[in-house]
């Protein structure tokens, strides 16, 4: 039986020469050993001054061991939960006298080994159950075998653990200053400011600090590898290391001393009845959404301003001091604060049977109020969406009567109730502002105030009938007879749909054009509305020239109704 084992190696050359003095820590072999990630993966042995990175299984314990080679030797150890709850036990065993003089590093005949072994369950020296970051320290630390056992009885889950014998000179995690609390400096509807006092580690030691900074809407964090595993709860599995494989009976024989046989085969009986159920137990659980949880590293300022922040909602603030030298992290005392309230609009009161211009910004919202005077059995609205479309909602007396989505000139008839109080809900698209013409009437019959439109509000342009002087187009009409102006301008050459687009505002009417640019105006009509479309022949244009053509429709009550616009091009030979 061989027992040159890689995972051992460490311990093997620590107590293999035992009648040598060794230091406590050699620092350039220590430097070379941690640059090593091999070194200490998936292995119990837990190195001197370095963070070490481990996973549990739910319910399934795991042991890490260090040696303390003199007595009164200082000693820190430090273990850090991410995202669960972890019990820990520290204990110590004494080094066995009877193989301090053997120093051959050769391995004795197992028989031997057994007869050698003696049950010992060493001195228990601290115990912790809870997700805080905690510590034991201790100035004057005993020699012996140190044993870490670490167990997770709500969740699989990760931990970082950090032992050292040199705890004053390490320093490895950043020092909080006399006032570790983070302070909201600023509040308002989408924007938190946060302030914290510097770490000393940075600012009187000089070592590379960056602050980051984790905002969530459920709670503070305790350690920012618990921000981090919440951040990927669904990798969380698939990374997972495999279970270590702790030290046999036989490897302690080697050394002297034993765990206690009967802790060894509770360990084992944990570890095969209830592997299945781990497996069961361990579902996939969705990501939370990014806008739920983020990680904001920002150097070394200790003033932030976070943005894009929901109104009226709480959220969590913590604050990380991270060594960049050593990856290693302190956490501030975390804060919360509830962004404000938007601010309460306007709301602005309709007439009955008149036109309201209203503006909404992009993503905005407006509200518009309509209380009829007297007892009405409808409510005729008409909603008049120039440029891109938006969201109308309608509430009678708080009930939800109406939620569209309109573009160009909708109308909706809402049955009426005596006294009842409308409020009209538009909210703009994502894309731009929205400018429309709202009407509200209780009025039966009569004209209606806008043109009535067909499906199509195109125009279409002949390209055979192309003059270098002259284009003809045609659009659709409807069984109303409504009056059509026909409009033209010169554009450049350069002028193209996406100009076309950011001009197209259907409220703007004739009255907003130049008299050097219409053409004609004409009345139009058809009973049948397959033959509803007519056409018009546009003549004194140059040769090689591009025009942008518009036509309105206008109502009774002379409120117009533009048309798409078409942008068309004369032929430069004929």
């Amino acid at each position: 039986m061989t027992w040159r084992c890689g995972c051992y190696g460490l311990v093997l050359l620590v107590l293999g020469v035992m009648g040598q003095k060794l230091p406590t820590r050699d620092e350039g072999l220590f430097q070379m050993q941690i640059r090593d990630k091999a070194q200490f993966h998936d292995s119990s042995v837990m190195p001197d001054g370095a963070e070490i990175s481990g996973y549990l299984f739910r319910d399934t314990p795991k042991r890490y061991y260090f040696v303390v080679e003199e007595d009164n030797t200082p000693l820190l150890v430090t273990v850090t939960p991410c995202d669960a709850p972890l019990e820990w036990r520290l204990t110590l065993q004494e080094l066995p006298e009877d193989r301090s003089g053997e120093g051959s590093g050769e391995p004795e005949p197992l028989e031997q080994q057994k007869q050698q072994v003696t049950a010992n369950e060493g001195t228990e020296l601290f115990t912790y159950k809870g997700n805080d970051v905690e510590s034991f320290i201790s100035s004057s630390s005993p020699s012996g075998l140190y044993q870490l056992e670490i167990i997770s009885t709500e969740k699989d889950s990760n931990f970082k653990i950090y032992s050292t014998t040199t705890p004053e000179s390490d320093q490895p995690y950043p020092e909080l200053p006399y006032d570790p609390r983070v302070d909201v400096t600023a509040l308002g509807r989408t924007t938190v400011t946060l302030a914290w006092k510097p770490t000393p580690t940075g600012s009187v030691m000089g070592q590379p600090i960056q602050y980051c900074v984790v905002i969530n809407k459920e709670h503070n964090f305790k350690s920012l590898c618990a921000a981090e595993a919440k951040m990927s709860l669904d990798d969380a599995f698939m990374i997972a290391p495999k279970p270590g494989r702790d030290f046999s009976p036989f490897d302690f024989a080697y050394f002297g001393f034993v765990p206690s046989e009967n802790d060894f085969h509770k360990d084992r009986f944990l570890t095969t009845n209830r592997a299945l159920s781990n497996k069961m137990s361990r579902a996939y659980i969705p990501k939370p959404k990014v806008a739920d949880i983020q990680k904001i590293c920002i150097g070394n300022k200790n003033i932030f301003t976070i943005t894009d922040l929901k109104p009226d909602t709480q959220y969590y603030f913590d604050v990380f001091a991270v060594n960049t030298g050593t990856n290693m992290s302190t956490a501030y005392v975390g804060t919360f604060a509830r962004t404000k309230e938007e601010a309460k609009q306007k709301t602005v009161e309709l007439k009955d049977g008149k036109v309201t211009d209203v503006f909404v910004k992009r993503k905005g919202s407006k509200f518009l109020r309509f209380a009829p005077v007297s007892s009405h059995q409808r409510v005729t609205l008409f909603v008049h969406a120039c440029l891109d479309a938006v969201q109308v909602q309608v509430r009678r007396d708080g009930k939800l009567v109406l939620s569209q989505n309109v573009e160009g000139v909708r109308q909706f008839q809402l049955r009426g109730k005596p006294k009842a109080k409308y409020l009209i809900r538009l909210r703009g698209s994502r894309k731009g502002a929205s400018t429309l013409k709202v009407l509200a009437s209780t009025r039966a019959g009569g004209k209606q105030p806008f043109p009535a439109l067909p499906e199509d509000t195109r125009i279409k342009a002949f390209d055979k009938l192309r003059t270098c002087s002259s284009v003809t187009v045609a659009w659709l009409g409807t069984q109303e007879r409504n009056k059509y102006c026909v409009y033209r301008r010169e554009v450049s050459e350069s002028y193209g749909e996406e100009h076309r687009r950011r001009e197209q505002n259907q409220c703007s009417g004739p009255e907003s054009r130049r008299k050097s640019e219409k053409v004609l105006c004409k009345y139009f009509y058809s009973a049948n509305l397959q033959k509803a479309v007519t056409t018009e022949t546009i003549t004194g244009l140059e040769a090689g020239k591009s025009y942008l053509l518009d036509v309105y429709v206008v109502g009774h009550s002379g409120h117009s109704v533009k048309y798409q616009s078409k942008l068309v091009k004369t032929r430069k030979y004929c």
